[in-house]
């Protein structure tokens, strides 16, 4: 069973590498929120909206000191060519071996269509400056996500 990391807990460290191939490691990312999105896969309709409507509400997140970013299996390249054909504004880490997504207990049984296999279960964690997991959504449905992240981290930050 995989282990979800539960608010309160110390968020599980990475070094992984970004789009352009430069690591990036929870620990360097200091005094600021991470919002930490799983998605399954670049260019399907429902990550391309998600990561869409993260990007539209950077402005916004950036004014609270967080920083957005993406994670999924997807190569440097693929992730490269999703931000450009979209115009997109977060980080996309590419964890091909799952650790990062392992580690966040977003790679779970899934079933398509009578068949169960292992896969990247869509998912978000909102991490404070301190390292500790703030709020957890294990199981994201796109329509409106990004809003509910961003009004959770306004009402973090305001207490």
């Amino acid at each position: 069973m995989t282990k979800i990391p539960q608010i309160g807990q110390k968020a599980p460290d990475f070094s992984t590498p970004d789009q352009n191939g430069n690591l990036v490691s929870l620990a360097e990312l200091n005094n600021q929120w991470i919002v930490i999105y799983f998605y399954p896969k670049d260019n399907t309709p429902g990550c391309t909206t998600e990561a869409q409507d993260f990007t539209n509400l950077n402005q916004e997140f950036s004014q609270l000191d967080a920083k957005i970013l993406g994670v999924s299996p997807d190569s440097g390249k693929s992730h490269c060519k999703f931000i450009d054909k979209y115009n997109l504004s977060m980080i996309l880490l590419s964890d091909p071996e799952h650790q990062l997504i392992e580690a966040y207990g977003a790679w779970r049984l899934k079933k398509f269509m009578g068949k169960e296999y292992m896969g990247v279960a869509r998912s978000t964690f909102l991490i404070s400056p301190d390292k500790i997991i703030a709020y957890t959504w294990p199981d994201v449905k796109v329509k409106g996500h990004a809003q509910a992240v961003l009004n959770k981290l306004q009402e973090l930050v305001a207490n």
